[in-house]
């Protein structure tokens, strides 16, 4: 319907033969007229063009098929009463096998139209009603044809089905052409045909076999590399003992050094079979884990990397003993929540090590109480940072898209698959909403329902015991859990945050400084006079975050401006 009506030449002869609207062409009786009372010229008022139709009987016979041309025309006869409107439906076909009559063989004394008609289209009669005429010629009950001048009949023929889709419009897919690929691939570049042709007739066609699982070029287990390049002396250098946990990737458990400098120290050890790793991703994991733990040694929150070993079945992943257990025990022995005092001493950890990471270009995407361990089981005794199985590296300015994490900590913005550090910026604000309260911020009884939750971003302030929680504490939680990962703050303003801030805890230096003095250098002169007149605006807690990053830049004595060369100082420099 939509390429009839949206042909220039359909609407061309629309606009052509759509008269003004006049009473004569209402439906009214009338007495019959003679012929010499007959209009000298017929008007055609309208042209309604109907993809499909059914099949109606017309005024002056039966109609064809559908797919017609339905025509407003002036009825009224010589020898037939009635002069209302005539409403006539003319199919293609038809229309193409009427043939005109000469035009002194005309019954009526109608003159023809003035209107010239194209070079080489036949004139239809002009003052005669198709309807009525007589249906000797051709067969058809029309002996000219209806369509107005200038239009000329449809090429299509009555045998066609008008809007007939096919059932397939390709030939459905060869099932010989798998066949016939892989016998070219055993047998050369020569058709199975010329190849059959040479071999002997004895020999059956049958040892050409297809394999039907891809052998021999599938990319199964077998094909994967496994080999690692870590030391194969584990069994010589550490005796494993019992099992003390066990996570999603592979179980630790205790060990005992027996040569170097460790020897008969007491170390943890993670094992990860060879036997899961079915994929090159998890292989990968595995090598970027053992890449992380190496880059981060350093900090004194992170757990301490000695060594890496592998063996036919299992990777062995050297690390420091944590004895004091998880977090989330500490958290549950206290009766479910921390006080603000103590909290805070919880939180400056998590946020100096999170600073450190994301400072050296990891993102941890798995911050939870359970990957934080105490070192001893000390009330006082230091946090460590482990189980860096879904880090990565990451850019200043890359995003990361693949859904990682557990559905309690996740950020909106991974369910969004579009993040970057801030999503651990996220957990650490949901470790601190458990710590103040006791319970969680985004529940839900299925994961699904959790991820609902996570994606309103609504926590609950009201309820106890947030009445009697500072509101400090209240606003360094709500600058965390801050939907819009770009007014969230980061590791290094949080620590700088009027709730946390002490002259004895350094901030860190903040990869977010770099990003925005590299946008400040690429802005319009215009951005940067806007910029000078606001910072006349930043509030006292703003100006501590800024002095303490461009005195951590350590700028030049002289002029007191900074340099790359300065960001590569402060990003080298590892704060314990």
């Amino acid at each position: 319907i939509s390429c009839l009506i949206s042909s220039p030449r359909i609407n061309t002869l629309v606009r052509s033969y759509t008269p003004s609207p006049s009473p004569s062409y209402k439906s009214q009786p009338s007495a019959p007229r003679s012929p010499s009372t007959r209009p000298k010229h017929r008007r055609i008022p309208a042209v309604s063009v109907f993809a499909v139709a059914p099949p109606v009987i017309g005024a002056g016979g039966a109609m064809g098929q559908c797919y017609a041309k339905n025509i407003h025309a002036d009825g009224g006869d010589g020898g037939e009463g009635g002069g209302g409107t005539t409403t006539i439906s003319v199919s293609a076909s038809a229309a193409a096998a009427v043939q005109e009559e000469p035009a002194g063989e005309r019954a009526t004394g109608g003159r023809r139209s003035g209107r010239p008609s194209p070079a080489g289209t036949p004139r239809s009669r002009a003052g005669v009603t198709p309807a009525r005429t007589s249906a000797a010629a051709a067969g058809s009950p029309w002996a000219a044809s209806p369509l107005p001048e200038g239009i000329a009949p449809s090429p299509a023929t009555s045998a066609s089905t008008p809007r007939r889709f096919f059932r397939r419009p390709f030939p459905p897919p060869s099932p010989a052409k798998h066949i016939k690929a892989s016998l070219v691939r055993r047998l050369g570049h020569r058709s199975p045909a010329a190849t059959s042709a040479q071999a002997p007739p004895a020999k059956p066609p049958q040892e050409a076999l297809i394999p039907e699982q891809g052998a021999g070029g599938g990319g199964g287990e077998e094909e994967l590399d496994k080999s690692f390049g870590y030391d194969r002396h584990f069994a010589v250098k550490y005796e494993l003992g019992k099992e003390v946990g066990r996570g999603h990737f592979g179980h630790t458990c205790l060990a005992r050094a027996r040569k170097g400098d460790m020897r008969g120290q007491v170390i943890a050890v993670k094992v990860i079979s060879k036997a899961k790793m079915t994929t090159a991703i998890s292989i990968e994991d595995v090598r970027r884990e053992v890449k992380i733990l190496k880059a981060l040694s350093g900090h004194s929150n992170l757990v301490k990397f000695y060594d890496a070993c592998e063996d036919a079945l299992n990777v062995y992943i050297i690390m420091e003993l944590c004895e004091g257990g998880e977090l989330l025990d500490r958290i549950l022995s206290r009766g479910g929540r921390y006080t603000e005092d103590d909290a805070k001493v919880i939180i400056k950890q998590i946020l100096s090590v999170v600073a450190f990471c994301h400072l050296q270009g990891v993102v941890h995407r798995d911050l939870k109480p359970e990957n934080f361990l105490f070192s001893t089981r000390d009330e006082h005794s230091p946090m460590k940072l482990i189980d860096f199985g879904l880090s990565d590296f990451i850019r200043p300015d890359e995003r990361l898209n693949d859904i990682v994490g557990s559905a309690y900590y996740v950020a909106p913005e991974v369910l969004h698959r579009s993040y970057s550090t801030e999503a651990d910026m996220w957990s650490v604000g949901v470790i601190t909403y458990i710590l103040l309260c006791g319970s969680r911020p985004f529940w839900a009884r299925t994961e699904s329902g959790i991820f609902r939750s996570v994606l309103r971003a609504d926590p609950n302030f009201d309820d106890s015991p947030w009445a009697s929680i500072s509101p400090e504490a209240k606003d360094f939680v709500k600058r965390l859990l801050n939907k819009d990962y770009r007014k969230r703050m980061t590791a290094a303003q949080a620590l700088s945050h009027p709730w946390l801030r002490d002259e004895c805890c350094p901030v860190p230096l903040d990869m977010l400084v770099f990003k925005l003095v590299k946008a400040h250098l690429r802005s319009t002169p215009f951005k940067r006079a806007a910029l000078k007149a606001l910072s006349r605006a930043i509030t006292e807690d703003e100006l501590i975050y800024a002095r303490a990053q461009y005195n951590l830049l350590q700028p030049s004595s002289q002029d007191g401006r900074i340099c790359i060369e300065n960001f590569r100082m402060g990003s080298s420099t590892k704060l314990h």
